[in-house]
């Protein structure tokens, strides 16, 4: 197995139950997965989604709210619980973690894209898991739905600018069908694109879970903009973290794969 970097896009829907609590068990096992990786050498950056919606159970509330001045201030509240989480998580597997908070604006020139860069190589250099995330805090853009787009395009354009030899976006459907899946019994399951053409968009369909907001859309969106600047793509479930294992050593096919152009 060689040395790797790779990005890992974590939705809210993996993060967490129904009722926006943390799946604990299913965040311990991913940390861990992660953390073997990274003791094998591989270079892992965690973009996580989930601030709103952890900030929704932690807070009591029964769904999430509308307004944008509410979303930000949940995020506010989210992004301390998400953070100490993965803090505490990672640390029981001897691996420190650094919270990366960015904004569209913060890769929006070449010098910016460039600051950001270093500050990944040297986290990277030092052993360290960077944990990524919009900030949704003061970031309304994203909240109004028309900044990254729900941590997906973030995760792709994170993956670009690095150079990493793969995305892997882990949500909670099996990847790209021919159909919705959910609602058509005969949606066939799509293993591999090569090009994401209309048709192909075409085929993404419904808005995500009411946990977060990103749908297959978001998702081929991203897979588009990784695929352009040479990034492998692969969009699978996230229900047991342990399928990273095969995807990353290549011994089994999982989830759909969106090759990038070489």
């Amino acid at each position: 197995m060689n040395k790797k970097r790779i990005v890992i896009k974590v939705g809210t829907s993996t993060l967490t139950y129904e009722n926006g609590k943390i799946n604990l068990r299913r965040v311990d096992t991913l940390c861990k997965v992660l953390s073997d990786l990274r003791n094998f050498g591989h270079d892992i950056i965690l973009v996580s989604s989930g601030a709103i919606g952890v900030g929704v159970g932690k807070l009591g509330l029964k769904e999430r709210p509308s307004s944008t001045m509410e979303k930000q201030a949940l995020a506010a509240v989210g992004q301390c619980e998400l953070m100490f989480m993965y803090d505490k998580f990672f640390s029981e597997y001897n691996n420190t973690v650094a919270q990366v908070l960015l904004t569209k604006y913060s890769v929006d020139s070449e010098h910016k894209t460039e600051n950001v860069v270093n500050t990944f190589n040297t986290l990277l250099n030092m052993g360290i898991i960077p944990i990524v995330n919009e900030n949704d805090t003061v970031a309304i853009d994203e909240l109004e739905g028309n900044n990254f787009g729900d941590n997906d395009m973030l995760s792709a354009i994170v993956a670009a600018s690095i150079k990493a030899d793969s995305l892997i976006i882990l949500t909670d459907i099996d990847g790209l069908y021919t159909d919705n899946p959910r609602v058509n019994k005969d949606a066939k399951h799509i293993d591999v694109v090569l090009s994401i053409t209309d048709e192909i968009m075409q085929m993404a369909s419904g808005s995500g879970s009411n946990r977060g907001t990103g749908g297959m859309t978001t998702k081929l969106s991203a897979a588009l903009h990784a695929n352009e600047h040479g990034v492998d793509c692969t969009v699978l479930n996230g229900e047991d973290p342990h399928i990273l294992y095969d995807v990353i050593q290549d011994n089994k096919h999982a989830g759909t794969l969106f090759k990038g152009k070489r």
